[in-house]
Formats: C-alpha cells, structure tokens, sequence
C-alpha cells in the first residue's frame, strides 16, 4: 500500500508558500510538528483542499547558490525535504515578476530531477496569461496562477498536481483479516523501539541510549496469543536545537505517513522528562488523522510519587484535547505494563470500528439536545433533529437538522463527549459531518 503523495513547497522568501500552506491545510493551526532548522522550525501539515489526502511541507526561503553559512546549510536542509517530496510546488510572486533568485531556485530544482510544478502566487486581480508570460522563461512547463492569500485558483491547482498520482495511491488504513496496524509514535529517545522489542521479545529493533537511531519507520509481524498485530516504529520528532543531519529533521515526514496508515496510534511519552509540545503536536496530528490513539508513559519506574503526580498534572493540562485515548503508565525496558496497553490498543481498535445503530443514535442525539439545547443563534437556534452513521476508522457521525452550521464549537465539543460515553467508546475520535434542511424563514430573518 502506497504512502500519501507528499508535497514541498519551495521558493525564496516572501512568496506566499506559508499562506499556501494555510490554505492547503485550511487551518493557520496546522502546525502538526515543529522540526528544528537554522533560522526557523519547518511546518508539516495534512492536506485538506482537494480531491484526495496529502501530506504539504513548508520550507524557509532559500538561496542555492550560497556557498556557506547559515543559508547554505538552509539549502542543504531544503534539498533533503525536497529528496522526501513526491511533487514539489515551486512559487513564484506574479508581481515581484521573475528574478535571478528565481532562476537560481529553477536551476537548482531542475538538478535534483524531482518532479516540480511551477506557481505563480498572488496573481489576484491580474489577467493569468499575462501574470505567468515570463515565467515561461524558466523552462519548468505551464506556470498555474493562484492567489494564496485570496483562495483564487488553489482548488484547482492542487486537484491537478494531484492527478497526476494514481488513484490506488490514496491511503485507507487496511482492514486486511481484522489485523490492527499499529504506530508506535513519539520524541527520540523515548523508548519507541524499545518498547517494541519488549513486546516482541527479542531485539528485533536496535535501542539504545542516542536519538535518532530510528531514520525510517519499520513493520515488524507480531502475535501475542491468537491475536495478530502489525507493530511499526518510527523515528523520532525532535526537539529544537537537537539535530545537525538535515536528512534527520525530514524522517518526520515519514512518521506522518505511518500514522495515516495505522488503525492505531501509541503515542510514547517519557515519565523523566516534561511533557513538550513536540508531544502534543504529534498528538494534533494523530487527532487530525482521526487515528485510534493510546497514550503510553513509559520509564514509569524511574520517578517517584511526587514526580508521577505532576505527569498526570501535565497530561491533563498538555494534552487535555487528547482525553478521548486511554493512558498506560509502562517500563518497556522491565516489561512491566504491556498487558494493558495491549488492551487498550484492541479496545480503540474496536471503538474505531464499531457498529452505531441509527435508532440508537437518534435517541442519544435527542436525550443530548434535551439535556442541554444549543445556544440561540440570532433569532434561532440550531435544531438537531437525527443521525445515522456515515463511516468507520473513525466512526462518522452524520447529523441532520436545521441551522447546524451555526453550532458553536463547544457544543459540538458536548456532543461529540456525549455520543462517546454513550457509546463507550474509548479510544477514538469521532468525526461529524452536518446536514442542514433548509430553513423557509431564513429570507425573513434578514
């Protein structure tokens, strides 16, 4: 099975590739990992405009030609995201025009022999055949014009970089005679692979006490009684600071897509150390993939009370968006606690799947409105009428009604934590989607 295609957006500084990434994303909270560079942290986020799921990568503006330095080794470090890309999306600015930092960047890409689609950004309000002429110039086929900040030609744009992957290559976590796929995710050094021999047995994975070991996530077979499972180890997020090999700081890409192959996700945290935001950005991600996820403390045995309590301050504090998942407190290098993570990750790998009556779901949803109705919108208030489920891996709620777009965040926050205990699901995020009648006096209301 294919990974998701993976998008880099490259060019020189100031050219829109943030906002791109933005809207690509279409959220300004997409950070999913912060992966230190020189003079700023890289972002990687999961494509949400478009026919089908990416992965998109933001990279520094960059100068090729620098022959030392800080913004040679920012080249270096660009190149190596580049070498992870699938396609590469070089941006341009339409109204700076074409410059010689631009042909050096073409110059550059064309080396590499990576496949590259020209945009020409913020071209808004300008006529495309004349907003792209020049850039012709630079010899990497039909510039496409966009506007970024506007929204102009994005849609479209990407729809057609992505055609150019075949259709299997969209990735459906497999289902393949119920073996759950298992991700275990986390910081170096936290005891991902440690905890994988543990269960294996044996030492199937090198561990040992230096970061980074892990360059590539490995599936490893495993069977633990008659229950079969697909393990998976990851390399490493790292924090800032840490890492000098460039081709390090972009193994989170691969990380990434193990994630959105996985049915399950353990994200490792370490009881000596302080729960970091690398942590619950991989937390954000698994959460945006809608991954079964169970988080596992590992070196529980090496802190003290005082200390044990202020780590499950920390989860509630850090990582509160993440209190759907079950949290194991384990010693991977003393075997202890891995019956019950094993448990946990068999209870979100069913929560992921399971089965929601319509009769059911109707009954809860009405029980959660009478319970607490959703606030007044102007001069109406939203009404959820009845649902029915739309999906599995996570399971999808579909909700009809009337207004529902005009729910408030912490409503749909209530009803998703009412249609979990309900259901007793745990392990699982729970997707919505939102069904609106159309309302006759919405004309009046105006």
């Amino acid at each position: 099975m294919a990974a998701l295609p993976t998008v880099v957006l490259v060019g020189r500084p100031n050219v829109g590739k943030s906002t791109l990434f933005n809207r690509l994303t279409q959220s300004r909270d997409a950070l999913v990992a912060d992966v230190p560079g020189l003079t700023r942290d890289r972002r990687y986020g999961q494509g949400r405009l478009g026919p089908r799921p990416y992965l998109v990568v933001d990279t520094a503006g960059f100068d090729p030609t620098s022959k030392e330095g800080i913004t040679r080794e920012m080249a270096r470090q660009a190149e190596q995201a580049i070498r992870e890309a699938d396609v590469v999306l070089f941006l341009v600015d339409g109204r700076a025009g074409l410059t010689a930092h631009d042909r050096d960047i073409a110059d550059y890409l064309r080396r590499l022999g990576r496949p590259v689609r020209l945009v020409v950004n913020k071209t808004e309000g300008m006529r495309q055949v004349m907003a792209t002429a020049e850039f012709h110039a630079l010899g990497l086929g039909e510039p496409m014009a966009i506007s970024a900040a506007h929204g102009e030609g994005v849609r479209q744009m990407i729809a057609e970089v992505l055609a150019d992957f075949p259709e299997d290559e969209e990735v459906a976590p497999p289902q393949d005679e119920d073996v759950p796929r298992v991700a275990v995710v986390g910081r170096p050094n936290v005891g991902k692979s440690t905890l994988i021999n543990a269960l294996l047995g044996e030492e199937r994975l090198i561990a040992y006490d230096q970061p980074g070991t892990t360059r590539d996530a490995i599936e490893v077979p495993f069977v633990q009684g008659t229950r079969r499972y697909v393990l998976v180890d990851t390399a490493g997020v790292r924090r800032k600071g840490r890492v000098t090999e460039a081709v390090e700081k972009f193994s989170v890409i691969k990380t990434m897509q193990a994630v959105e192959r996985a049915n399950v996700a353990v994200l490792v945290l370490d009881a000596t150390q302080e729960i970091a935001d690398q942590d619950a950005h991989l937390g954000g991600f698994i959460l945006e993939a809608g991954r079964a996820l169970v988080v596992a403390v590992n070196k529980w045995d090496a802190v003290d009370d005082y200390r044990r309590s202020l780590v499950k301050t920390q989860l509630a504090s850090k990582l509160g968006f993440l209190s759907f998942a079950r949290t194991v407190f384990l010693s991977a290098a003393k075997g202890q606690g891995l019956a019950p993570l094993l448990k946990a990750v068999d209870e979100a790998y069913a929560a992921a799947f399971a089965k929601l009556p319509t009769p059911q779901l109707t009954r809860v949803l009405q029980e959660l409105v009478k319970r607490q109705a959703p606030p007044r919108h102007g001069l109406f208030r939203p009404k959820p009428r009845y649902a029915h489920q739309g999906g599995g891996n996570p399971p999808v709620i579909v909700i009809h009604g009337n207004a529902l777009e005009h729910l408030s965040k912490s409503y749909r926050r209530y009803l998703e934590h009412g249609f979990l205990e309900a259901f007793r699901l745990r392990g699982t995020p729970l997707k919505f989607e939102w069904r609106t009648s159309e309302n006759p006096y919405v004309k009046r209301s105006d």
